[in-house]
């Protein structure tokens, strides 16, 4: 058994408390480490919400939450009942300017490590921590997690990094990407700097190309609102998929110190080669889905799930093929796409290999594919190493692709912890390791701004894809003129 490394006595003050994230991620995730003997049983959770709910009530509506979203197996009663006993709530308008904030006085210990979580509005960060601030609810041993996004462009990033900074200082702030959080993404740490193999292969001498691509299969699910402004650039590329992006290409840091890797993420979004407006067209591809069909079944379109009658330019689908400009990466393109309403859930990582410079094979006697390195993040967490193997027995000499399949939970044979379960946990210790540095926020949004205001710029809407495809075909085009194509062998 792994050693389980206890944390400190806390209260978590969660606004947004009766919001999805809170009942469907954050409420599982503590009840996980409860469960498992990380969360101390004198901590409390303190929910923040304007509905006028009592302790009572909001336990309730948490018990709910549990049984939808942990797994029976995991909800043992007498477990869940102490559970909820940790649950308490304040009902507090955090916009009121005289929302009265002393109800939390009877809740919070001053001696306690103290973590603020917003799961809120991005808009809502700067005016609710001046507001812990003036009434005197930050401590030395106080945290303020952010959701994402950071902003809606690089302006109003800044200027929410700045309010927050003025309440919290840097190493109390902890920007949260969940995808930071999941095992096969720290794995990539191990993969590359532990093994000396994969390391001094990683390089443009040996790579040939690397794809990221995160899909869902789900349309707005409710968020209509919140994504019609942001689209998926905002909502996926500018966080989720450009941190994938640094894990892969960043250089090694000299330790695991949280600041060495986050200089080492940073100097790879510094070096991605600016793209200019001319640039734009031809190297990203925006799309939106139509109604189709997911797993057999018809979903409706864009406009529908959105509840509109006009057209929208918002973007639901992304793919653009990105250049890191350094030695190690110089010549290999990357390709990111990500979408919503597309065949498959499925988060992964492709690194394609070169080919061999010369064959000793005749054509006839291989099926013949590049060794490729197949990341998995999402629905199975694990790796997959694509080589080329003799196929048994007499007959001659026969080659095809054989894969080297490396599944975590079967590997290991346990459950592995949901990324919220361990980004939370961090938290209460003060380890920023997983978690964005502000001059990363910063240096992604000008790399991703350029894009926006080209797009905004062009007269055409995003191009239309049926629900249940991999987008729009300029997609297959982005990828295919350079003759490569999309790793799907995943549907």
């Amino acid at each position: 058994m792994p050693k389980i490394i206890p944390v400190d006595i806390f209260d978590c003050v969660v606004f947004g408390a009766t919001g999805d994230l809170t009942l469907r991620k954050l409420l599982p995730a503590l009840y996980y480490r409860f469960r498992d003997g990380q969360m101390p049983p004198e901590s409390r959770v303190i929910g923040a919400a304007r509905s006028a709910l009592s302790d009572e009530d909001y336990r309730a509506r948490a018990a709910k939450a549990l049984e939808k979203h942990v797994a029976q197996a995991d909800r043992d009663p007498e477990t869940v009942r102490r559970f909820l006993g940790q649950l308490h709530y304040v009902s507090i308008d955090a916009t009121a300017h005289d929302a009265d904030w002393s109800r939390f006085d009877t809740v919070l210990d001053d001696q306690r490590v103290r973590v603020f979580y917003f799961a809120t509005s991005p808009d809502l960060y700067g005016p609710v921590c001046r507001a812990l601030g003036a009434n005197g609810m930050v401590t030395e041993l106080s945290r303020v997690v952010l959701e994402k996004p950071i902003g809606h462009d690089a302006e109003s990033a800044h200027a929410i990094i700045e309010d927050v900074g003025t309440v919290f200082s840097e190493s109390q702030t902890f920007r949260i990407d969940h995808f930071l959080g999941k095992e096969t993404v720290q794995n990539l740490m191990a993969l590359r700097f532990a093994n000396t193999i994969f390391e001094r292969l990683w390089t443009a001498d040996v790579i040939d190309h690397v794809q990221i691509t995160v899909s869902e299969t789900v349309g707005l699910e409710g968020r209509g609102g919140y994504y019609d402004k942001s689209g998926a650039l905002r909502d996926m590329v500018q966080n989720h998929l450009l941190q994938l992006l640094c894990l892969i290409a960043m250089d090694p840091p000299i330790s695991l110190d949280a600041d060495r890797v986050r200089d080492e993420k940073l100097k790879v979004l510094r070096a991605l080669k600016p793209m200019e407006a001319h640039d734009v067209a031809h190297l990203t591809v925006r799309g939106q889905y139509t109604q189709g069909a997911i797993d057999g079944k018809p979903v409706p379109g864009y406009l529908t799930d959105l509840g509109s009658d006009e057209a929208s330019r918002t973007e639901s689908f992304v793919a653009l093929k990105a250049e890191v400009r350094t030695w190690r990466w110089s010549g290999v393109p990357f390709y990111l796409r990500t979408g919503k309403r597309l065949p498959a859930k499925v988060s992964e990582i492709v690194i394609q290999f070169r080919k061999p410079p010369f064959s000793i094979f005749p054509p006839e006697t291989a099926e013949w594919r590049p060794n490729t390195l197949i990341i998995r993040l999402q629905p199975e967490e694990g790796m997959r190493l694509e080589m080329m193997t003799k196929d048994p027995g007499p007959g001659g000499l026969r080659l095809s692709p054989t894969g080297l399949d490396i599944s975590f939970e079967k590997t290991f044979g346990k459950r592995f912890p949901d990324a919220y379960e361990r980004l939370l946990m961090d938290t209460v210790r003060g380890n920023p390791t997983l978690f964005m540095r502000h001059d990363e926020v910063e240096a992604a949004w000008a790399w991703v701004e350029p894009i926006l205001e080209a797009w905004a710029a062009r007269p055409d809407h995003p191009r239309p894809y049926p629900a249940g495809s991999w987008g729009p075909t300029a997609a297959i085009a982005l990828i295919e003129r350079d003759g490569r194509t999309w790793h799907e062998e995943i549907v």
